[in-house]
């Protein structure tokens, strides 16, 4: 099964990939998390990145489907995987596309967790009181309006474009962790 998940910050969305990763026996697959990998293990693609993060700058789209493309060929993602952070936009949809393509795979669905922004707020201050260790440095009011604003301009229109492909499947997560989960579960066996 390989899946993307998409949704505003504070949906849920690691949490249902958590259980997913469980239900399935996949892989969960961070940007993030890859490409500092790729840097510790000096792929060619890693020492790319170093640079770029070292200047400050944001990785490309191109090096970060390379990185993608590369983790996607590892043993534990045989099961598939799930594609956390990746992609945030139309350009890296359709980069991701291509890739898949040319490896013979195909997404089975993109999971929209659909959530009314009002509560979102409200999610983020449980998540910054609940964390082991302290709130991530981006749990807070101002930080959350930023992020929503980049989600709306930037991530939101995979919506449509993925419901164009017949793979969106979209759940309320306004419903309890356990039904979202389920609705999740139905959708993807359905």
């Amino acid at each position: 099964m390989r899946l993307i998940l998409l949704g505003p910050p504070g949906a849920g969305k690691g949490t249902q990939a958590e259980r997913l990763v469980n239900g399935f026996s996949i892989t969960q697959l961070s940007t993030g998390d890859m490409l500092r990998a790729a840097v510790a293990a000096k792929t060619a693609v890693g020492i790319k990145a170093k640079e770029i993060m070292e200047r400050g700058e944001l990785v490309s789209d191109d090096i970060v489907c390379a990185i993608i493309s590369d983790r996607v060929e590892e043993p534990d993602c045989a099961n598939g995987f799930i594609l956390d952070g990746f992609p945030r936009t139309i350009a890296q949809a359709e980069a991701l596309d291509t890739m898949l393509a040319e490896k013979n795979l195909n997404l089975d669905a993109v999971v929209e967790i659909r959530v009314d922004e009002s509560i979102l707020l409200d999610r983020i201050v449980k998540r910054a009181a609940e964390t082991v260790g302290g709130p991530r440095a981006d749990d807070n009011a101002e930080a959350l309006k930023k992020r929503l604003d980049i989600y709306r301009a930037q991530t939101a229109p995979l919506v449509d474009y993925y419901a164009k492909t017949g793979l969106l499947k979209t759940i309320d997560g306004m419903q309890d962790i356990d039904s979202v989960a389920a609705s999740i579960k139905d959708s993807l066996s359905s």
